[in-house]
């Protein structure tokens, strides 16, 4: 037998252990922050192995090459990884209702590309020397 004149709420979404399901505009959100740094990661080992494999050895300096490039390859899959666990802590932060912690990422990034870049340019300027003397 049918009722009226009765509102029924729709059921709640279910639960999952940690928590209910976010809004998914916000994991939304979550996901494309965690493709992005995935594009970061994948960037910086093409990087390190285009500098390994491609670029002509410095003058001087033979194993310069892979100075810079291995640290940019580590760095990429270093990104990659902490991209997922960050985009995991987030998740569950959404489904708790829990403010989200700031990303590691952003710093990690620039102090290690800054290191990397000054590795570069004294390999650049070591290499510039070697072919005067």
């Amino acid at each position: 037998m049918a009722r009226t004149g009765t509102s029924e709420s729709p059921p709640a979404p279910a639960e999952a252990s940690d928590g209910g399901e976010p809004d998914a505009r916000f994991t939304f959100a979550n996901e494309r922050t965690f493709l992005a740094w995935s594009r970061t990661a994948l960037a910086l080992v093409i990087g390190g192995l285009a500098i390994v494999q491609l670029l002509p050895p410095f003058p001087g300096v033979p194993w310069g090459r892979h100075v810079i490039g291995t640290p940019l390859i580590v760095l990429g899959g270093t990104v990659s990884v902490i991209s997922y666990l960050e985009w995991k802590d987030n998740q569950r932060a959404l489904r708790r209702g829990e403010p989200l912690r700031r990303s590691r990422l952003p710093q990690i990034l620039a102090v290690a590309i800054a290191g990397i870049a000054l590795v570069a340019a004294a390999l650049a300027l070591l290499s510039g020397l070697s072919r005067h003397l």
